[in-house]
């Protein structure tokens, strides 16, 4: 190990490089576990984004623009009427949309 400080990548801002300069050797520890960590969830979150605009390959010709492609259909019973929907998870949401009511015999 070299008794030289390292050399700072040349596209962090230099106030960043300033800011960690001054910091102890346990508080660049622990920026470098937040760092780390912060990284892979923003990786993971882009790859997230990146399947879900790959969803347009295989769309049902039915399936309205603003409906992703991994929805389902499901049924709602709502004063003894039954009607079709779009469902489909958003992150931890359910996300419906309705799609028309269901005909006798379905």
């Amino acid at each position: 190990m070299s008794y030289e400080p390292p050399t700072p990548p040349a596209d962090l801002p230099a106030d960043i490089v300033d800011t960690l300069n001054e910091y102890s050797s346990d508080q660049l520890r622990h920026v470098s576990r937040y760092a780390e960590a912060l990284a892979e969830y923003k990786e993971r979150t882009d790859r997230l984004e990146s399947d879900n605009d790959d969803e347009d390959e295989e769309r049902p010709p039915d399936l309205p623009d603003d409906v992703l492609t991994k929805a389902t259909i499901t049924i709602k019973e709502i004063n003894d009427n039954r009607y079709y929907y779009w469902q489909w998870r958003e992150g931890e949401t359910v996300t419906s949309k309705y799609k028309g009511p269901v005909k006798p015999g379905d």
